[in-house]
Order: C-alpha cells, then sequence, then structure tokens
C-alpha cells in the first residue's frame, strides 16, 4: 500500500531567460518580458511529494518536519532571495526556466532521500503557471 506525502514550501527568486547563442531580438520573441537584462523575480511555491508505505512503528511515510528540514538547509537557504543566474553554480550555461529549477531541485533532494521513495517535485512559477519532474 503506497500513500503520497507532500510539503509546501516558497521562496523568492529573480531570473533571466536568455540564450547566450541567440540574437537580442530572438530572446526577446521567444521570452519577452522574461528576457529582461535587469532580471525580474517570482514567488515560488514548492511542493515536494514523496511516495512510500508507511513504516509500521510510526505509520508515517516519511516525517514531514524532516522533509521539511531538509528543504530549508538544501533548497530554501540556497535559492531565496537569489538571483538565479548570478548566485547558482547549476544555472551557470542552463536556462533558469521553471522546468529547470524543478529539475535542480529534484537532483538537489534525490541525493538526499532514500531511492525507496518516489520523489516529485511541483514547482508553482504563479498561481496559475506550474511545472512537475517527473512528469506522469
Amino acid at each position: 500500500m503506497k500513500i503520497k506525502v507532500s510539503r509546501k514550501e516558497h521562496f523568492n527568486a529573480a531570473h533571466r531567460l536568455f540564450n547566450a547563442a541567440w540574437s537580442d531580438e530572438q530572446n526577446q520573441r521567444v521570452f519577452g518580458k522574461c528576457n529582461n537584462p535587469n532580471y525580474h523575480g517570482h514567488n515560488y511555491e514548492l511542493v515536494v511529494s514523496l511516495v512510500g508505505e508507511p513504516d509500521p512503528d510510526t505509520g508515517y511515510v516519511y516525517d514531514l518536519k524532516e522533509l521539511s528540514d531538509l528543504i530549508q538547509e538544501h533548497v530554501l537557504r540556497k535559492f531565496d532571495h537569489r538571483n538565479l543566474n548570478l548566485d547558482l553554480a547549476e544555472f551557470k550555461g542552463v536556462n533558469p526556466t521553471a522546468e529547470n529549477i524543478a529539475l535542480v531541485i529534484w537532483k538537489i533532494l534525490r541525493a538526499q532521500i532514500d531511492s525507496k521513495f518516489d520523489l516529485k517535485i511541483t514547482l508553482y512559477e504563479t498561481e496559475r503557471n506550474f511545472v512537475e519532474f517527473p512528469a506522469e
């Protein structure tokens, strides 16, 4: 019997969507206002979900306080109030789209969480735009 548990967190970060191999005109056409050379920010909502079997002793799939602590230590301290393009090595040469941010967060947390748990990242860039990794 597998059950999914989730923890929701929040962080603020700035970024610029830009492909250095393209002209300024093509970057503006593809990325629009997200290509602002002075960057722009989002109030991201992050949902981290784990799927597994409840422990027979605790009834927990995963201790959500422990999950919150992992997210705080390995993601929020790194991402919150940062410029993703300039401040995070993970985005050197990687366009910090919502898709790529979710993938980077997944990789960071996957290294911290036992592989017996399925891990899913849902990242809301706005209340209407969000991505999920892995896709179902």
